[in-house]
């Protein structure tokens, strides 16, 4: 049996989250954590996100939360999502300009308004896939997933998804043992939860 720590620094869509992998893998322990001795034990992360990365990574860093995330996050399976895959990056220029974790290259921009284009992206759109990888399992090239953002990475070392919204923006990135993605799986129906069900059966030795 899997314990996967959600990781709970108030700024994540903890429940909704939650409930997907536990809809997905009943069997395993999923807990909606801060606590350092349960993110320890855990065998899998997932580093969720919604709202201004400022005050996510404010949060966070909240009583050296972020110290013993980073930890985890580097030696075991981990699944980031939205804000949370823009965190493990270099830095955004949301908010004046943000350092990330630097965990996974790229930088974070503001998405360009335009009449065609509308900020935030918000709603349905594929995902292509640009290399394979065991978390696309059984989930079709282009296939469309669930987004909320105003801020996009367009260029990344690390990109294996690719996404277009006035301009090519970067959907996911994979870095060894570390997947994260700009969209909200837990918002995207069957190809979402199949998203959740590979990561709960992803090994990365």
């Amino acid at each position: 049996m899997n314990t996967i720590a959600v990781i709970d620094y108030g700024m994540g869509n903890l429940h909704s989250v939650s409930k997907a992998l536990i809809k997905v893998s009943p069997t395993d322990r999923i807990l909606v954590t801060s606590e350092t001795n349960e993110i320890e034990k855990a065998n899998k992360i997932v580093l969720p996100g919604v709202g201004a990365i400022k005050e996510c990574m404010e949060a966070l860093r909240k009583d050296n939360l972020h110290e013993v995330v980073i930890r985890n996050i580097v030696e075991k399976p981990t699944l980031a999502i939205c804000v949370g895959m823009q965190m493990l990056l270099e830095l955004s220029e949301e908010n004046g300009g943000i350092t990330g974790l630097n965990l996974i290259d790229g930088k974070v921009q503001r998405i360009l308004n335009s009449e065609t284009v509308k900020v935030p992206h918000m709603g349905w759109n594929q995902v292509s896939q640009k290399t394979n990888h065991y978390m696309w399992t059984d989930i079709p090239d282009k296939s469309f997933f669930y987004f909320v953002h105003s801020y996009a990475c367009h260029s990344s070392l690390d990109a294996i998804g690719l996404t277009s919204h006035g301009s090519e923006f970067i959907s996911a990135v994979c870095r060894k043992n570390i997947f994260a993605v700009q969209f909200h799986p837990e918002k995207s129906q069957k190809v979402g939860l199949q998203l959740y069900k590979n990561f709960i059966n992803w090994e990365c030795d």
